[in-house]
């Protein structure tokens, strides 16, 4: 099932209403927002149809409890550290590590990005996000652009902490949310294009880390709560980081992350 909140267009709604995509069309679900379906409100009932055309796809979730993201790719982790001048340490072997990011800054599918103040060096992430559901399992997966200002990153994670304001002035989800009957998250092609042009190419088997090692390592003396978003980290090659080519984004840019089974997620610069 592929669920998503949404807006019919003659509306203005910023959170949306939840729906179901069948097709062309999206049926409007009687429920307050996808937690809340997930948590057994508005599975029986449907409200109104519209076509997909006629409406605009929000953030699947507008402000998560909370927003965790993983390291979870080896290719990725190896690369972003030889920049560095590091190896791998042995801990990353063990144990799916996170950092917090910032439940206030969600945008969605087709949003404009506002470009970071005082970065030179804005990168993309190409990820995928399993979005929590009941009793703390996995709901479904979208597309998760972990936006970066990386010149912001490597000053404030010299001092042994973050990152923190290089990374939370944005996040993306979307488009839709797939449940795990129709989208598990063993695997699929995940692409990045910057103006149509393809710059990172990967695919999810390469996660080194397992879905459910996520889960259980996130709920780990705490609880999950419907909505949490847990990010897998970026793909291998999945960042101008990892390029070392310099060609940072720009304003103006459009970013497109694609995952084959979910859909592709969006974005334009300003």
């Amino acid at each position: 099932m592929k669920l998503c909140m949404f807006t019919p267009r003659e509306l203005t709604l910023e959170r949306g209403w939840p729906g179901v995509v069948e097709g062309d069309t999206v049926v409007q679900l009687a429920a307050q927002t996808l937690q809340a379906f997930f948590s057994g409100g508005g599975r029986a009932r449907r409200h109104a149809e519209y076509a997909l055309a006629d409406v605009d796809l929000r953030p699947p979730v507008l402000h998560p409890p909370a927003v965790r993201d993983f390291y979870a790719f080896e290719q990725h982790v190896k690369a972003a550290r030889a920049l560095r001048n590091q190896e791998v340490p042995p801990e990353w072997y063990e144990l799916p590590v996170f950092y917090f990011s910032n439940p206030a800054a969600i945008y969605g599918p087709e949003d404009e990005i506002p470009f970071p103040e005082g970065s030179r060096a804005l990168d993309y992430e190409l990820e995928v996000a399993a979005i929590i559901g009941d009793e703390g399992g996995i709901g479904g997966f979208t597309i998760m652009n972990d936006w970066s200002a990386r010149d912001l990153q490597a000053a404030e994670m010299k001092v042994g902490l973050g990152p923190a304001k290089g990374k939370d002035f944005a996040t993306s989800l979307g488009p839709v949310v797939v449940t795990p009957d129709e989208f598990d998250g063993s695997g699929g092609t995940m692409l990045a294009r910057v103006n149509g042009e393809e710059r990172s190419r990967g695919n999810l088997a390469d996660m080194y880390h397992s879905w459910d090692a996520i889960v259980a390592h996130a709920a780990r003396n705490t609880r999950l709560r419907p909505g949490d978003v847990l990010g897998s980290g970026t793909v291998g090659t999945g960042c101008i980081l990892e390029h070392g080519d310099g060609r940072w984004l720009r304003p103006g840019d459009v970013v497109e992350l694609d995952v084959k089974g979910i859909g592709v997620l969006r974005n334009r610069i300003v």
